[in-house]
């Protein structure tokens, strides 16, 4: 039996080496379907399926609040935002369940004593955080419980793999040394193993310290006694023998206690929602993961479409094997009369097809490592370096496999059965054409052939629904112009400068940047848009209080001219809201819309419904400007507010500053930077352009438009290949008839139209399916559009022109053939 295998491995082989260009076609078409549907299971199991790698991942559980009943309350300041510091040290000492629990939280730590920052990736963690979760250091040792007390004073720091590996070559005498992070010193005490990356699914640590040195960054912002400051993830190993619904009932049985003790000075109605929370258990194996959040439905949909990519080709292939079927088929049914087994042919054949399957699937495994890790790449930007873990296990190899062994099935069985099914009396009678196509079999190319421009179009739909969707994001009216926006961000805790200092520092930094050479104009802004940083509350006017929240803002004068934002009515701050004048403040036209229906909003005042206890300052409208996007591209319009950053009288230790210029940016950052040395160089420095911010904004979009039009133009590529086999199979099959016909009087343009109208009837069969099949499919990614419904009429009938074009045109050319064919020549064939 492995004898008779091998023997027909090896006579495949060699029919492959025959035939060069069919073996080539084949194998880079799987080679391309496989890899593309390899690279995105790859990352899906990076990020949705597989465990972290510690000790025993299957006990880990996520504690975090559970189904909150007035939403989020209180500051969120953290990536994966769970618990404040005294929530979690209140759940610490209360809990039973867990034999380990601990908490982090990511931080961005400079590297930097002066000028522009350089940041690495930071974890403050609790004490029991490396031993909870079974890591033990590669190096020295890790950060224990006894590191981690209120207080310290000689916090020290571990090293993940990757940085060491950056930073120090990977010197194993690192372990001793102190390292620099925002200012403070720390000593370096262990390395991390190369596996171990954190918990959080798709970003690396570079620095771990424990959660007690979190003042050295923040100072007097401090966050550890504060109760509004949500900045921690939690999670606990389960004790042997209890499982998670008892987990979840003991920390539900301490919610009401905990939260009462942890409760925040909130307005009445928010600590009402607060003393409802309750804590949950949630299991954690996997990891917590940003991304994961972001990217699985694009993910899970990607792999739908490059599915049926690999499907188009498999349908491709198949009606090659059966073209190569047909012209064998003298020669299979000469064995069929000698004595050969129908099962011993189709085993033959299918070994043919299962040598290129596998090739294809070896081929499409490596590229599948190329594409992969594109895909990652894709996904960092400047502020977020992706890390995703992208090894080879045992699901990536059985998928692979799985998918070599299932486009054997498709592209090779069928045909090998079809090809052993006609009677081997009427083979052999057809002669040396081997000309004994049925129209059974013909019918099923055919059929291959709508099937491919169907579920092509499928593809194409989706494609320009992404496509069209991006254009959407990036040519809306967002309020702002974009271009030639520098957003310069400076952290000023190491300067010394005072607090009651800062706003005049700050203006004079503001009006130094607006003086240089090249830039239009400059002004401080609290928040950048689309940055995705938000503040928000409710406000009371005349003694009303309204429950729908209003996002603000804080810059100073010239950020609307900066900001091409136009003025609409009443004035820009000046120097008119000095310190210490009433307060005041410049609404969006959506919020005197909403707030002052048919009344004049200028003049009118309101409040922010702060908590008790906190001041109340009265602020009078002085200007109205365009309504702006906020925190996102994609968001509605909201009700928002600027202040005057004049106004604030004890700002944080931290500025950003936008500015316009007509240059380069790039060629302005040396010029800031030297302007800000000197007012003092012990500030830090970041710079981005606002053009790259709205770029990074927009990834997951830019992702799914620029896959999906590939895969779509690819899968059109393959039907449209398809369809012209077909129809030069059709008009080589077919010249004794266009022979006749041209003798009996029927011209060139009557044999185009012929062969033409056979493409087209293929043609619109595959699109009226496809339309089909194209609306319900779209349903499935509604989520994912912007200002476009999933059966948008122009958007198919876009896809369905283009693809028509293609393939007609494609078409047209075994239509010329057959209209220069010389009947002479076609009669005496016969």
């Amino acid at each position: 039996m492995v004898d008779a295998a091998w023997r027909d491995v090896k006579y495949g082989a060699r029919l492959l080496r025959l035939n060069p260009g069919f073996a080539l076609v084949a194998i880079l078409s799987l080679a391309l379907g496989i890899g593309a549907n390899t690279a995105i299971f790859q990352l899906l199991d990076a990020v949705r399926i597989r465990t972290l790698p510690v000790k025993s991942p299957e006990e880990l559980v996520e504690i975090r609040i559970a189904a909150p009943v007035g939403g989020r309350t209180g500051q969120f300041s953290g990536r994966t935002p769970s618990l404040t510091n005294p929530l979690w040290e209140q759940m610490r000492d209360r809990q039973q369940v867990f034999s380990d629990v601990f908490a982090w939280s990511g931080a961005g730590f400079d590297l930097t004593t002066s000028g522009e920052a350089r940041t690495a990736q930071g974890l403050w963690v609790s004490g029991d955080f490396f031993k909870g979760l079974g890591v033990s250091a590669l190096l020295g040792r890790t950060i224990a419980a006894a590191d981690d007390r209120r207080g310290c004073q000689a916090p020290p720091a571990v090293l993940g793999y990757g940085f060491w590996q950056r930073e120090y070559g990977g010197d194993a005498s690192v372990v001793g040394r102190s390292i620099t992070l925002d200012g403070h010193s720390f000593d370096i005490v262990g390395v991390a193993p190369a596996s171990f990356f954190g918990v959080e699914v798709g970003r690396a640590f570079d620095v771990a310290v424990p959660l007690c040195a979190e003042p050295f960054s923040r100072g007097a912002r401090t966050a550890l006694d504060k109760k509004d400051v949500w900045f921690l993830g939690a999670m606990g190993r389960l004790k042997p023998g209890v499982s998670m619904e008892q987990a979840r009932a003991q920390l539900a049985a301490v919610s009401a206690s905990t939260f009462q003790e942890t409760l925040p000075a909130y307005r009445p109605q928010d600590a009402k929602h607060y003393l409802e929370f309750k804590l949950g258990a949630y299991p954690a194996g996997t990891g917590i993961s940003q991304l994961r959040r972001q990217y699985e439905s694009p993910l899970w949909l990607l792999l739908a479409t490059t599915g049926l990519v690999l499907l188009i080709a498999c349908a491709n292939l198949a009606n090659l094997m059966l073209a190569r079927a047909t012209a064998r088929e003298r020669e299979i049914a000469v064995r069929l009369a000698i004595g050969a087994s129908r099962g011993r042919i189709v085993r033959q054949l299918v070994a043919e097809s299962l040598l290129i399957a596998a090739i294809g699937a070896a081929a499409g495994a490596m590229l599948a490592q190329s594409l992969s890790r594109f895909l990652v790449d894709f996904l960092t930007t400047s502020n977020n370096r992706v890390f995703v873990a992208l090894t080879l296990d045992w699901r990536i190899f059985a998928f692979t496999a799985a998918l070599g062994v299932l486009t054997c099935v498709v592209f090779g069985l069928v045909p090998a059965i079809r090809a052993t099914g006609a009677a081997p009396g009427a083979a052999m009678k057809a002669g040396s054409r081997g000309a004994t196509d049925t129209k059974e079999r013909f019918g099923m190319r055919r059929a291959l052939v709508v099937a491919q421009v169907a579920l092509s179009l499928v593809l194409v739909v989706g494609a320009v629904l992404f496509v069209r969707s991006l254009r959407n994001l990036m040519t809306l009216d967002a309020g702002f112009q974009q271009e030639g926006i520098l957003v310069v961000n400076m952290d000023l805790r190491r300067t010394g400068i005072p607090e009651e200092r800062r706003s005049a520092v700050f203006a004079e930094i503001t009006s130094r940047v607006a003086a240089l050479p090249g830039v239009a104009s400059a002004a401080q802004a609290f928040i950048v848009p689309v940055s995705g940083s938000g503040w928000n509350n409710n406000i009371v006017i005349d003694g009303k209080k309204y429950t729908e929240n209003v996002n603000f803002n804080s810059v100073s004068p010239g950020y609307f001219r900066t900001m091409g934002t136009p003025v609409l009515a009443g004035r820009d701050f000046d120097e008119r809201d000095a310190p210490g004048a009433d307060k005041t403040a410049i609404v969006t036209q959506l919020f005197a819309r909403k707030f002052f229906p048919g009344a004049a909003p200028l003049g009118r005042t309101f409040q922010i419904d702060e908590a008790p206890g906190r001041p109340q300052p009265l602020y009078r409208i002085v200007g109205i400007v365009k309504d702006t996007k906020y925190t996102d591209l994609r968001e509605e319009m909201t009700p928002l507010v600027f202040f005057d950053a004049a106004q604030e009288e004890k700002p944080d230790p931290f500025l950003q500053v936008v500015l316009r210029s007509s240059a380069p940016l790039t060629s302005i950052t040396p010029s800031v930077t030297a302007a800000l040395g000197e007012v003092n160089r012990n500030i830090i420095v970041q710079f981005q352009t606002l053009p790259s911010m709205v770029r990074d904004s927009l990834l997951r979009e830019r992702l799914m438009a620029t896959l999906s039009g590939f895969f779509g133009a690819l899968a059109a590529l393959i039907a449209t290949i398809g369809l012209y086999g077909v129809m030069s199979y059709t008009v080589a099959r077919r010249r004794n008839e266009i022979g006749i016909r041209m003798a009996l009087g029927a011209d060139r343009r009557d044999v185009v139209r012929l062969v033409m109208g056979e493409a087209g009837a293929l043609l619109v069969a595959g699109v009226i399916v496809g339309t089909a099949l194209a609306i319900a499919a779209a349903r499935t990614a509604a989520t994912l559009l912007f200002g476009l419904h999933p059966g948008d009429p122009a958007t198919l009938a876009i896809a369905a022109g283009g693809l028509g074009a293609i393939a007609m045109l494609a078409s047209y050319v075994p239509a010329l053939r057959a209209a220069r064919l010389e009947p002479t020549e076609a009669l005496r064939e016969e």
